[in-house]
């Protein structure tokens, strides 16, 4: 039979153990699914909603998607000039921003970009919501900014040739461009008055997101190289935005270490006391 010392040593280290185990668990559960997904960061204070440049972006993670020719409706295109999007997101519990980077050889009057979001439960195709094989095709919010006017259009689509812009503009939309990069923010209320047409964002929920740039060069005849459906797309990806903190965790971390501390003495008086 073990001495009563090194029993209690023993305990001790496997209280400390299953303490610390528990409170990291605690901790890190609310992002292990975060790997696919734009997190949109929860922040106290004004939200960068002009300016692209500003350092509270540095706060938010990065994530970064593959784009690729749009090939599932005429006009296709065989090539794209951006092949992949950087995407950041911050919110204060009323508005939210999203700031899409990717890399550009010229800036051009035509280039221009959009953020794509479900309108729903109905799922639907990243192409306008297009219905395509078992995909039944639902409603689309589309947020379109253009580098000509440097402004936000909030559109809704349902399929190719049903885009068009709504009665009321919720989005806003702001570009900067330097060294061959466009930095563009697009920000909205994470609710709206019109649930019908605009995505509705519930912090703490996963919703679908999807990109679209489109290259506004010319070619040697003057006719722009990306324009309408030829343009650079994703696919679908997840967009979240952090729920208010939830310490509940570290409370059931805690009772669960004052009630393993409690054990811990009892068991150390009663070896103690030879029991």
């Amino acid at each position: 039979m073990k001495p009563a010392n090194q029993i209690m040593k023993q305990v001790l280290r496997y209280g400390a153990v299953v303490t610390v185990a528990m409170m990291i668990g605690g901790a890190s559960l609310g992002y292990a699914q975060e790997s696919v997904s734009v997190r949109a960061t929860l922040i106290t204070g004004g939200l960068p909603l002009e300016d692209p440049n500003a350092a509270v972006w540095s706060s938010a993670p990065p994530a970064m998607f593959p784009m690729s020719p749009q090939v599932h409706w005429q006009n296709r295109i065989q090539e794209v000039t951006v092949k992949d999007v950087i995407v950041r997101a911050l919110h204060d519990g009323n508005q939210m921003a999203v700031l899409l980077e990717y890399a550009d050889p010229t800036q051009d009057p035509d280039d221009a970009a959009a953020l794509e979001f479900m309108v729903g439960d109905k799922k639907a195709h990243f192409a306008h919501g297009q219905p395509m094989l078992q995909v039944e095709g639902g409603p689309v919010n589309i947020w379109f900014w253009k580098n000509k006017t440097d402004k936000a259009v909030d559109m809704s689509a349902k399929g190719f040739g049903t885009l068009k812009p709504q009665e009321h503009q919720d989005v806003k939309a702001k570009g900067v461009y330097a060294n061959g990069t466009w930095k563009i923010v697009f920000s909205r209320n994470l609710s709206t008055a019109h649930a019908e047409e605009d995505v509705q964002i519930t912090p703490g929920e996963f919703i679908s997101i999807a990109f679209a740039v489109w290259d506004g060069r010319k070619d040697g005849s003057g006719d722009l190289v990306e324009k309408g459906s030829q343009k650079a797309i994703s696919s679908w990806w997840y967009f979240r935005a952090d729920a208010p903190p939830d310490y509940s965790g570290y409370m059931y971390a805690a009772i669960a270490a004052a009630l393993a501390l409690g054990f811990q003495f009892v068991l150390i008086r009663k070896l103690k006391k030879g029991q």
